[in-house]
């Protein structure tokens, strides 16, 4: 199977769970389509459809805009000078390292998110600057912010509709800082071009299904699940790449894959062994330099 055809396949998975979870096109895209492309090649594709996927995304959850916006701007502000150094490192680094790079930072990324990691920040907007700065160098680097995205705003007590405002907010403000530096840098090419026929027919078909979906499934049950395989395919793109740089000469690189299966085990049979009911509206947050924040 051609190169284009395994993408448009992927792509349509990814298209599913974004228009179920309203994240998560990228991260599952990135880690499998990273298998046979390269960071240089694929995120420039990815590039323009990820602007128009979070400016839908934030349209649908528009009506919560005005109770996020000021919340998630600290991050929006500190994007900036993380999408100029991922930039520069897309444009100098090596494809194999970039490759290693983006699954290291991936791992342990998705078992946080998997495990249902919380710890409430009440420095809000202290954080947010920093926090914005390593999203974007990420996003830059891999167009994957998703995760740590989700485990901030997560932990900072957004309901529903709230989540899926920022997290389009945000992911909108990345999406097009990115599309500005790598215009800048150079990096958009008819290479990359080619494979945008591939991935749009995925995204106007997988979206809507995502969206029928998850009123019929718990979202809770359908995230961990996709996080799951992610933790698995990310596993498995670093145990290689740890063989093809030459870092490890044996099949000993698979142990990664072998500890990550293993944790990954684990946290499903405590996940699914435990009872999980609806998430209550949070209480009052307060934010730092703010008044009280439902």
């Amino acid at each position: 199977m051609s190169s284009e055809l395994w993408l448009a396949v992927i792509t349509f998975g990814a298209a599913i769970v974004n228009g179920a979870l309203g994240y998560g096109f990228s991260s599952l895209t990135v880690p499998l389509a990273l298998l046979f492309l390269s960071n240089r090649v694929l995120n420039p594709a990815l590039i323009p459809i990820e602007v128009v996927l979070n400016a839908y995304v934030l349209w649908v959850n528009r009506s919560a805009l005005p109770n996020i916006w000021r919340r998630t701007l600290p991050i929006v502000i500190g994007l900036l000078p993380g999408v100029v150094v991922g930039t520069m490192i897309v444009s100098q680094v090596s494809p194999a390292w970039l490759k290693l790079g983006t699954y290291t930072v991936l791992v342990p990324l998705i078992l946080l998110q998997a495990a249902g990691y919380r710890r409430p920040i009440k420095a809000e907007k202290t954080v947010g600057l920093g926090f914005g700065a390593g999203v974007g160098v990420l996003y830059s680097v891999t167009t994957i912010s998703g995760p740590p995205l989700a485990v901030m705003l997560s932990n900072q007590g957004f309901t529903q509709k709230d989540f899926r405002a920022a997290l389009g907010f945000v992911r909108l403000a990345e999406s097009l800082l990115t599309a500005g530096a790598y215009l800048y840098a150079g990096l958009f090419t008819m290479e990359s071009a080619a494979l945008i026929p591939s991935i749009l027919p995925s995204i106007l078909i997988g979206v809507p299904i995502g969206a029928y979906l998850i009123q019929r499934i718990k979202a809770e049950t359908f995230r961990r699940i996709c996080m799951s395989f992610d933790a698995w395919v990310v596993a498995f793109g670093l145990s290689r790449l740890l063989g093809e740089v030459g870092l490890v000469t044996s099949n000993a690189a698979y142990a990664v894959l072998a500890t990550v299966g293993a944790v990954d085990i684990w946290l499903l049979i405590r996940f699914f062994g435990t009872p999980h009911e609806p998430a209550p509206t949070p209480a009052v947050v307060r934010v730092e330099g703010d008044g009280p924040t439902r």
